[in-house]
């Protein structure tokens, strides 16, 4: 932790306020006609998410977080525990699967993720933009139709279903981006 002035707030400073942590999302610096100068900084909790508008005075000094980030690779899923292993001292930690949300269903066995921890805590996991799985089920391309390129339903290997192109079959392995679940690109083998 380290104090730093409030006009120092950029987006992506993660501070403590108000017995919180929160990241700083925006920042304006105002300087009105009559007063101090001040940052407007928009603020949002990162264990709750929810979000505040704050004015920093350049003379207020403020608490700066750093977060410890630490590589580690994901094990297995019990119930709504996910298990993760610290890939230095190969200690294993436990983190709740609403934690992580809808982006759990890419977790795959040994897959690397990177974990952001204060005071031991675990506040956030990064886990890959893309990732590669199998197609276990397409539908048949219906001949005949528009002339336009148009998208058919699939199912991943972890049960999502997915737009592909046509020329995707069964047994296909594609690219799908952890963000959205959209297809990237059929994977080069």
């Amino acid at each position: 932790m380290a104090k730093i002035a409030g006009n120092e707030i950029r987006p992506g400073t993660l501070i403590q306020h108000d017995g919180g942590l929160w990241i700083a999302v925006k920042t304006q610096a105002v300087k009105p006609g009559k007063g101090g100068a001040y940052n407007q900084v928009e603020l949002k909790n990162i264990l709750t998410g929810t979000k505040l508008n704050e004015r920093f005075r350049s003379d207020a000094a403020v608490d700066e977080i750093y977060l410890e980030k630490k590589d580690y690779q994901f094990l297995y899923e019990s119930g709504d525990m996910l298990t993760f292993m610290d890939m230095e001292s190969y200690e294993q930690i436990e983190i709740e699967k609403d934690f992580i949300g809808e982006r759990a269903v890419f977790l795959t066995d040994g897959m690397k993720v990177l974990v952001q921890s204060y005071e031991g805590k675990p506040i956030g996991v990064q886990i890959p933009l893309q990732v590669v799985l199998t197609v276990t089920e397409a539908d048949p391309v219906l001949r005949g139709g528009t002339a336009a390129p148009s998208y058919k339903s699939a199912v991943l290997e972890n049960g999502l279903k997915i737009q592909v192109p046509p020329f995707i079959e069964a047994g296909t392995k594609v690219v799908v981006a952890t963000e959205d679940g959209s297809y990237v690109k059929r994977a080069e083998i």
